[in-house]
């Protein structure tokens, strides 16, 4: 299973952007897709969730801010991400968890929010 991620890049506080994640390659039945994040120092932490039939998980720090959404016949996850802060910055990893409990990560993606 590959995961390519892409929508990374500079932006300004308050600003949007939107992540899309790709799935290919031999995937099983997955059952949920997701974004985490890193910051430098720090470790790597859930950003949102989004299972097979559509339930959605957000961390509190995004909450009304991020949304997390699939296409299904795509095995693509998207995060819109609108009023970032500085904080936000950290490298995105985008993951899929199969129906066997594996969990697969793409390279992530750099976003990066000046104040």
């Amino acid at each position: 299973v590959q995961l390519a991620e892409s929508g990374g890049g500079l932006v300004q506080a308050g600003g949007s952007l939107r992540l899309s994640c790709a799935a290919s390659g031999v995937i099983f039945s997955i059952n949920a897709m997701g974004w985490y994040r890193q910051a430098p120092g720090k470790q790597r932490e859930l950003v949102a969730s989004i299972t097979n039939s559509g339930y959605t998980n957000y961390a509190d720090f995004v909450k009304g801010r991020f949304s997390i959404s699939r296409d299904n016949a795509k095995n693509t996850v998207y995060l819109q991400m609108n009023n970032l802060k500085p904080e936000d910055t950290a490298v995105y990893y985008c993951n899929l968890n199969n129906q066997f409990g594996m969990d697969y990560w793409g390279k992530g993606t750099l976003v990066t929010v000046s104040s």
